[in-house]
């Protein structure tokens, strides 16, 4: 059976997306499931996040995605178990700009993870993979959106990060029409959640009026041991196992895994 290939994007930075990836990356994988992540923002974060440096090992997603090596070549393991890695590098800065001629420049991440998967031996392929995107809706952007078949946004409840959303969603909904028919909206996850204010819950509100049916149950809530992880190189299941934010990512993980997303609560 095909994997299930999910773009956590944002346009906006600081929104808890890395996080995400990196966290419902272990999480998943600490229910059972065999996950790949491939970092596709040039700052990295993922990477350090997961590894705790940023030295580089071999191939990244850039070599992959100039075609200097196939995506097998990228792939590291994790201290995760379950959890393996396709790192980023500051090279992929100029991604960008040099694959801007190329032919069939949005489909290369594609056919680069067609080509893993279609090579992976049945009990070392993955069955999630988690495309972490920069925070921009460039052609790295574009290669996650063409590769997968949902997206899941992660987005803090405030009405300043609403703004971004419908253009993000009429992003999603252009590259579906044109580029990937497959593709759909999974899920929205609020992050960086404080439950205690009215303006959480008049955000949140927003997000179920304007996407009926696409707000997670599961709320991440702000966690200063989230933001502790990533200095560690560890996930936060790993760093600090009993917190909040380990709580939260097992409980997206199992939301996720469970099928297309819940709708919220009223």
């Amino acid at each position: 059976m095909a994997p299930r290939v999910i773009a956590i994007l944002n346009q906006k930075g600081g929104v808890g997306k890395t996080t995400t990836t990196a966290n419902l990356g272990a999480a998943a994988a600490r229910l059972g499931r065999r996950v790949l992540a491939c970092d596709l923002d040039p700052q990295a974060n993922l990477t350090t996040h997961l590894t705790g440096d940023l030295r580089r090992e071999g191939p990244s997603v850039y070599d992959v995605l100039r075609g200097d090596h196939p995506l097998a070549d990228a792939v590291r393991e994790t201290s995760v178990p379950g959890l393996s890695l396709v790192p980023s590098h500051l090279d992929l800065a100029g991604a960008e700009m040099e694959l801007a001629a190329a032919v069939g420049r949005e489909q290369l991440l594609r056919d680069a993870l067609a080509g893993f998967l279609s090579g992976a031996e049945d009990g070392r392929r993955p069955e999630l993979v988690l495309l972490d995107c920069p925070p921009s809706l460039g052609l790295l952007s574009l290669n996650a959106l063409v590769a997968a078949g949902e997206v899941l946004v992660p987005l803090e409840p405030t009405f300043l990060a609403l703004q971004g959303l419908a253009k993000l969603l009429e992003v999603v909904d252009l590259v579906r029409r044109r580029l990937n028919p497959g593709l759909r909206l999974g899920g929205i996850v609020a992050c960086l959640v404080d439950a205690r204010t009215t303006l959480t819950a008049e955000a949140l509100a927003e997000v179920e009026r304007h996407v009926p049916g696409k707000l997670l149950r599961t709320r991440i809530r702000r966690n200063v041991r989230l933001a502790e992880a990533p200095s560690h190189g560890r996930s936060i299941l790993d760093y600090a196992p009993s917190s909040r934010g380990a709580e939260d990512y097992l409980a997206l993980a199992r939301e996720v895994l469970g099928g297309e997303g819940a709708p919220a609560d009223a």
